[in-house]
């Protein structure tokens, strides 16, 4: 169901287990210095000149034995400090167990990997990223190739890390699997997912509320209500201010159309809080006095799982809810409800949603290519199905009308959260055009991935 992402501590403890250990720690290195090599020998079969940078620890040893493999295969493999004039760069500086920042020395080291123009492989994870968090809190190695050992880190898939990573390559040394704190989401997660049953009426399907919408976003609502019907909700009703009810009759032909007043939303709401199973709050509502008061109102007022996305997060405030709660927010918007700046959250993606989850009593997922589900139990799920192509408008509205709809089938938060991150970057991946991808699109395609 999902995929172990390892710790540096969790290696540690994966390295303990191994048959002898300590005194086969030797036979490990030797294991992973031959994976690196293999590796780089498959994937630079006409490279010559190798120079591998190593560091002081066990990283180092394992680029020591790297470059003695590639010598005895014919190549030219220097142990060095000046990588220029190489045609492939191994960085072996640092490995799982580093921390923070590089100090001065090591610093100039990573920037002359960087500037000597070859390709880097990186053994375990790139010099300078945090392997538990995926944090780069100072220089570090810019990697083609990352061969990483038994399983892959938290820090290769979580960003900053990833983006450092290039292609990871996963070596298996010999350690057996165990159990970890932080997980990868696999697309196995859509199995959770309840299909209609010929006992199912639309109602019984998933029967989802959506508000949102305001004069120039009533588009927003209306992707988040497709999302939603394209992930197999049997009944949406679709509730938008009044002013805005037209756009939404010519927008959206599936959903029921509710137009409400601010001064009575609430009770326009009622009727349809009752018919429901799940509500998804917030896409397009705007940002007024108004909206937010509504988006408090109906998270008081009634038991059913919530989502809240977009115009919904804005001035949200924990409340204690009768029901669960899911939040779905960008950097941005994560920034916004933990009073940081969105450059603080990009950088502890982790901890940030976790703030966040524990905050509002909530599951959270954080948007990003890396998307992070947390929940307040100190769950975490990284799901990273999804392409760069869903880097454009609305398509965060259909992901909350996908998992509005989970929700309403009755998942459970967590699941549907993931599994909604899951079915969203597949869906984008299954547009045949990636160039000018559209939110539609992905709403579109979300019926391939759910068969």
């Amino acid at each position: 169901m999902h995929e172990p992402l390892y710790t540096a501590a969790e290696m540690r403890a994966a390295e303990e287990r191994f048959p002898g250990y300590p005194e086969t720690a030797g036979e490990l290195m030797e294991r992973a210095g031959a994976a690196v090599a293999t590796e780089v020998l498959r994937s630079y079969p006409d490279a010559r000149r190798f120079a591998v940078v190593c560091g002081g620890g066990a990283n180092g040893g394992d680029g020591r034995i790297a470059a003695r493999i590639l010598r005895v295969a014919g190549r030219d493999a220097v142990e060095t400090d000046d990588p220029s004039g190489a045609e492939v760069v191994v960085d072996a500086l640092f490995g799982t167990g580093f921390r923070g920042a590089p100090r001065p020395e090591a610093a100039a080291m990573i920037e002359r990997i960087g500037a000597s123009g070859a390709p880097v492989v990186a053994v375990d994870l790139p010099s300078g990223v945090d392997a538990s968090t995926g944090e780069v809190a100072g220089a570090a190695v810019e990697a083609d190739l990352t061969v990483t050992f038994h399983g892959s880190k938290v820090g290769l898939v979580v960003s900053p890390g990833r983006f450092h990573a290039g292609r990871v390559a996963v070596a298996d040394i010999g350690l057996e699997p165990a159990p970890t704190a932080i997980v990868r989401a696999t697309p196995s997660i859509l199995d959770r997912v309840p299909r209609r049953s010929e006992r199912d009426t639309k109602f019984t399907a998933g029967s989802l509320l959506v508000v949102g919408g305001a004069p120039g976003t009533t588009g927003a609502a209306v992707l988040a209500a497709t999302g939603a019907l394209r992930a197999d909700a049997g009944y949406v009703t679709l509730a938008v201010p009044a002013p805005c009810l037209g756009i939404a009759e010519s927008l959206a032909l599936e959903p029921v159309k509710r137009g409400f007043e601010w001064a009575t939303a609430v009770e326009t709401l009622d009727p349809e809080l009752e018919r429901a199973s799940a509500v998804a709050l917030g896409p397009g509502i705007g940002r007024s006095e108004e909206a937010r008061a509504l988006v408090r109102a109906v998270l008081l007022r009634t038991p059913l799982p919530v989502v809240v996305d977009a115009d919904g997060l804005f001035g949200l405030e924990p409340v204690g809810r009768p029901g669960p709660l899911v939040l779905t927010p960008h950097a941005g918007e994560l920034a916004r409800l933990l009073d940081e700046s969105s450059e603080w959250v990009s950088a502890h993606r982790l901890e940030a949603a976790g703030r966040c989850a524990e905050r509002f009593d909530a599951v959270v997922l954080l948007k990003g290519p890396d998307t992070i589900v947390r929940a307040p139990d100190g769950r975490a799920i990284v799901c990273d199905t999804g392409p760069p192509s869903l880097a454009t408008a609305g398509t965060g509205d259909v992901l909350t009308g996908v998992v509005g709809a989970f929700l309403a089938k009755g998942l459970d938060p967590v699941d549907a959260a993931v599994a909604a991150a899951v079915a969203h970057g597949r869906a984008a991946g299954a547009v045949p055009h990636q160039a000018g991808l559209v939110a539609s699109d992905v709403a579109a395609a979300l019926p391939s991935v759910l068969t």
